[in-house]
């Protein structure tokens, strides 16, 4: 419905508000359903157009999350227009599991904003999707080493705990100089987060907001069965 979908966004605005008159380093990161995207694609793209206006006028980046491959057109064409208008105050995050995503990463290449590689946490029909851990491995290596070579620096945000794709990406900076970060979620891997802060890194942790925060990981464990180690990770803080 939509009222509760424009509540989430009006949560957004004051989040923003408080961000930037706490000293903190933070952005924020919205899911399109969230948003109204299950009310309709034109109800998702205005509360998505008002908080990245509000976080252009405050001095907060936000991104837009992914979800399954059904919101995945409308999640796009929102990111490129709002990047286009706000000047880049604006990233999106792709699945390297989807065949579609090495020409997303084409189309995305030239947008200003940011572009969040992540492995793809829904568990996706054969059809359009690799399965096979190797298979998507070998497709976030791809997808990363396109970006280094073609995205600007500090557009591309390396999404993943995996620590052979982490060294993956540092050696791409190595080769092509491009400037990244990385995301991990909170309660996964803190001393290696830590530990990357430490040799220079630019680390940001995906931090759960909001009293629907439980909400929010038994979503995480629906996508997929794998995400429970993730989520009983982060409420144990292990």
């Amino acid at each position: 419905e939509r009222a509760p979908a424009d509540a989430v966004a009006a949560a957004y605005f004051g989040l923003v508000r408080d961000i930037e008159g706490s000293g903190l380093d933070a952005c924020v990161s919205v899911k399109p359903s969230q948003i109204g995207l299950d009310v309709g694609e034109a109800a998702f793209r205005e509360n998505f157009r008002r908080i990245v206006r509000a976080g252009d006028d405050h001095g907060v980046f936000v991104w837009c999350d992914m979800e399954d491959h059904e919101t995945t057109d409308a999640t796009l064409d929102a990111f490129e227009d709002c990047a286009r208008e706000f000047s880049g105050g604006v990233g999106v995050c792709v699945q390297a599991n989807l065949h579609r995503t090495r020409e997303d990463l084409e189309r995305l290449a030239d947008v200003p904003g940011k572009v969040r590689l992540v492995k793809g946490a829904y568990d996706e029909p054969s059809s359009i999707a690799y399965e096979g851990k190797a298979d998507v491995n070998e497709a976030y290596r791809e997808g990363l080493e396109f970006m280094f070579a073609r995205f600007d620096d500090g557009a591309v945000a390396v999404g993943s705990h995996d620590p052979a794709m982490i060294e993956h990406a540092k050696e791409l900076h190595e080769e092509y100089g491009t400037d990244f970060e990385i995301q991990m979620l909170m309660g996964v891997r803190e001393e290696a987060q830590r530990e990357l802060a430490a040799e220079g890194y630019d680390v940001w942790q995906y931090a759960p907001y909001g009293p629907k925060w439980a909400s929010y990981f038994y979503r995480r464990v629906r996508e997929r069965k794998e995400n429970l180690t993730f989520a009983l990770r982060a409420v144990l803080g292990r």
